[in-house]
């Protein structure tokens, strides 16, 4: 069975504690005005002390015995007199203060409702609007105003969160849409060829093969690109393997075979490979340099030049590949760590990238709490250092 009365709400629990608080001080105080009372009444106000009356009934008049009766008797009245005077102002003074407490606990009480309920009107905004917030409607923000508080500071770090939130969406819709833009280009194109060749009456060998290396090169488009997705995908989630790995070995590896397209490209490759060693995954550190070379290689001009090092630095591993190409503007740096962002305006300006390769860069570092940086070559072109968490060398022997 459900409970008849429903957990008290915030502002009762607040209206209480502050009554409480406020009956406790004054109920503080009464006792303290009643003690001094008490006091006063039995030190300043008193009646026949039973000395006098003892002095009296010890020495009495000659002859008048019955004024000695007489004057004994009133000193008895007017102490008894005192007596009740006292118990009378006590008893008043008790219960006058006992209704004085209860009516400042009602009155306490209906105050402190209020204002509990103003203190807590900035939370009644920022629920109303985080109900009123959807996936549509990002956009909205609690923008309190006030003081700056603690429920201040809650309210601007909701809209700090919803402001990430709000940009995560964004970035989400925008990479689906241009990962369905690159893998509808490759499909596209062999649908078009295969659709021309067929409508065509008479087809001679040499147009078959022709559109069969057209496909051939848009379904490794295509290809390239999921692996490049699924590469992105296994970083991003974070479920690594913890293996000992080199980012030296790596990186030899890595320009062993893009060896040949450097040299049909006309670029010399130089190297300084020295002992970098890390604790990951040694499928995604590979991709991670593979990717950096590959993306020093694609993106430089015919002749030009590319330089990997590698090495050990500060309780950190480190790999950086430089190489010559086009001028890259400072304020486009960060732009190239996107999914499908490329510096080229036109999406087909480098067939053989599919615009991932410094975004999987990116995720893989931070799958390995490292740090990646780029900055532009005076003479044109792109310097990436990744830095990540050293390992022991002797783990990799």
């Amino acid at each position: 069975m459900r409970p008849i009365l429903r957990h008290p709400s915030i502002r009762l629990r607040l209206a209480l504690v502050y009554t409480a608080v406020l009956v406790t001080t004054c109920a503080a105080l009464l006792g303290l005005n009643y003690a001094l009372l008490y006091h006063s009444l039995y030190t300043n106000i008193h009646g026949p002390s039973q000395a006098e009356m003892q002095a009296v009934a010890d020495d009495p008049p000659p002859g008048d015995g019955w004024l000695v009766d007489e004057k004994l008797k009133s000193m008895r009245g007017d102490q008894a007199e005192v007596a009740r005077l006292r118990t009378a102002t006590l008893l008043n003074t008790a219960g006058t203060s006992a209704i004085a407490l209860a009516i400042t606990a009602m009155a306490g009480f209906g105050v402190s409702w209020v204002v509990a309920g103003r203190m807590l009107r900035p939370l009644r905004t920022l629920t109303a609007t985080t109900r009123r917030i959807s996936q549509d409607r990002l956009h909205e923000r609690v923008a309190l105003t006030g003081p700056d508080d603690e429920i201040k500071e809650l309210a601007d770090t909701f809209d700090e969160m919803v402001a990430r939130l709000e940009a995560s969406f964004a970035g989400q819709r925008r990479f689906v849409a241009d990962a369905s833009h690159e893998l509808r280009t490759p499909l596209a194109i062999v649908r078009t060829g295969a659709e021309v060749l067929l409508a065509k009456r008479e087809s001679t060998i040499a147009q078959w093969e022709a559109m069969g290396r057209r496909t051939l090169t848009a379904t490794g488009r295509a290809e390239r690109l999921l692996d490049g997705l699924l590469a992105l995908a296994r970083s991003d989630s974070g479920v690594i393997a913890h293996e000992p790995h080199d980012l030296a070995v790596a990186a030899a590896g890595a320009l062993g075979e893009a060896d040949e397209e450097a040299e049909t490209a006309g670029l010399s490759a130089t190297s300084d490979l020295r002992p970098a060693p890390v604790t990951g995954d040694p499928v995604l550190l590979d991709r991670l340099v593979r990717n950096l070379v590959d993306n020093a290689i694609r993106h430089n001009r015919p002749g030009g030049w590319v330089e990997v090092v590698t090495g050990h630095r500060d309780g950190t591993a480190v790999v950086t590949v430089r190489n010559s190409g086009d001028v890259v503007p400072a304020a486009e740096v960060d732009r190239l760590f996107e999914p499908f962002q490329r510096l080229a305006s036109d999406r087909t300006a480098s067939r053989g990238s599919a615009g991932l390769g410094l975004a999987i860069v990116r995720s893989i570092v931070r799958a390995h709490d490292g740090t990646v940086t780029a900055a532009p070559n005076a003479g044109g072109g792109l310097a990436v250092t990744v830095t990540l968490p050293a390992a022991d060398a002797g783990g990799l022997e």
